[in-house]
């Protein structure tokens, strides 16, 4: 039945938008439904519509066939798996809710729409993800189960994961708490690790690719940018080209670099951090183009200014994830760990600390008492009144000064006085 209303939801979606039929129209074709008595078969929405005359069955059998957009569902072109419905579809791929027959179970399978499929390079990146999802096992990570080709489809077949992604939360208007987001930035965190430490970078780290179960496990997903740190083909192949989400894409992926390693996961993995906690990306900005130059160029706004509930700790964590210069960030996510569990604990942090501003060091130069903060038992920072090195050191140059003037008016004196006693 829940299949049914399902994709009774996405023909009313399909029919509407195309203009074949009125939400009015739609609404009598419901009625007409409701209107069935007890224990008898549900129909479809859609032969309820042509049998009103609302659609013709070729108008019906146009909207199911052009689920996949290349021409018909690839139901019984991949053996072993029943198709349920369409759950998702992207530029490159449609993911089907499917069961696995031989197991009895649920998976995703995504599919390469046909008109991909004639694009080696597509097809090749296509097998490259499953081949990484196939080497890392980690629940952390969205689990591979199987690849291939059948009926001129090429598909992967992975793990269904019931529940949502961080995406659609921010979507909704949803800004995270500081121990919520530290809870799943830790899980994604130990999953790069687990990745990272087996040779490969996602490369695309972001809120769409954060999946949440119904019990919030977070998990990784989507390797279709990820690419072995040793495949220096590879690397030489996509030199100067940016692969990333420009929201979220670090520096170095924006320049091509040949050299992309972990850091560069960090780094997406702090832009997120920061749209998780303040409810905005990092970097806005009317072109891609222009985003990705505010990731080379501009200076981050730091996260607690716009949430001025976060801790002092939780944005020097994140401003160190997202520094411009790769060896200014964490060295490793291990490193990370290590902030996120003190953090957690409202610990002081190793790693990131909290910096003083630019404004903040001019006074300072001037020998002026400006605030400063440092490490309470509770993880956050309190502030307290501190001058300068250089405010202190003039200080003490003017006592040594006066010292020595002094000692300079006794010797003088001395010498008088033994001058007229001779």
């Amino acid at each position: 039945m829940a299949d049914n209303l399902l994709e009774d939801s996405q023909i009313i979606r399909a029919v509407v938008e195309r203009q074949l039929v009125t939400p009015e129209e739609v609404r009598a074709a419901q009625e007409q439904l409701e209107r069935l008595p007890p224990g008898a078969p549900r129909r479809p929405l859609g032969d309820v519509l042509v049998d009103l005359g609302f659609l013709t069955r070729t108008q019906l059998s146009r909207v199911l066939g052009s689920s996949d957009d290349s021409g018909g569902r690839p139901a019984q072109q991949i053996p072993g798996y029943q198709l349920l419905n369409k759950c998702g579809a992207g530029a490159m791929a449609v993911v089907y809710r499917a069961r696995q027959l031989s197991l009895d179970r649920i998976v995703a399978i995504k599919v390469l729409p046909r008109r991909l499929s004639r694009n080696a390079e597509f097809v090749e990146r296509f097998y490259r993800e499953g081949r990484a999802a196939a080497k890392l096992n980690h629940n952390n990570i969205v689990q591979a189960i199987d690849v291939g080709e059948a009926g001129g489809y090429h598909y992967f077949v992975m793990e269904y994961v019931e529940g949502c992604t961080v995406y659609d939360e921010l979507a909704n208007g949803k800004v995270y708490s500081e121990t919520e987001a530290i809870e799943i930035i830790r899980q994604i965190t130990e999953a790069l690790v687990h990745a990272h430490e087996r040779g490969f970078i996602h490369r695309d780290v972001k809120p769409k690719n954060i999946m949440l179960t119904k019990d919030r496990v977070a998990k990784l997903a989507d390797m279709g940018l990820a690419r072995e740190t040793t495949d220096l083909q590879a690397a030489l192949q996509e030199a100067g080209r940016a692969y990333g989400t420009p929201y979220y894409i670090s520096p170095e992926q924006i320049r091509g670099e040949v050299d992309i390693d972990h850091r560069a996961d960090l780094y997406s993995l702090g832009a997120t951090f920061y749209h998780m906690v303040t409810g905005r990306v990092p970097f806005e900005g009317p072109t891609p183009s222009a985003v990705m130059h505010k990731h080379l160029k501009e200076p981050l706004t730091p996260p607690d200014h716009i949430n001025t509930a976060l801790s002092s700790g939780c944005g020097a964590m994140i401003e160190m994830l997202m520094a411009k210069d790769r060896e200014q960030r964490y060295p490793s996510g291990r490193e990370l760990l290590v902030d996120l569990e003190r953090l957690a604990r409202h610990e002081p942090l190793v790693y990131a600390q909290p910096h003083v501003d630019a404004h903040a060091l001019e006074t300072l130069s001037r020998g002026q008492v400006v605030t400063l903060e440092s490490p309470r038992s509770d993880g956050r920072y309190r502030r307290r009144a501190a001058t300068s090195a250089a405010a202190g050191a003039g200080s003490t140059l003017t006592i040594v000064l006066a010292t020595v003037a002094g000692l300079s008016v006794l010797l003088n004196l001395i010498l008088l006085i033994l001058l007229a006693t001779r």
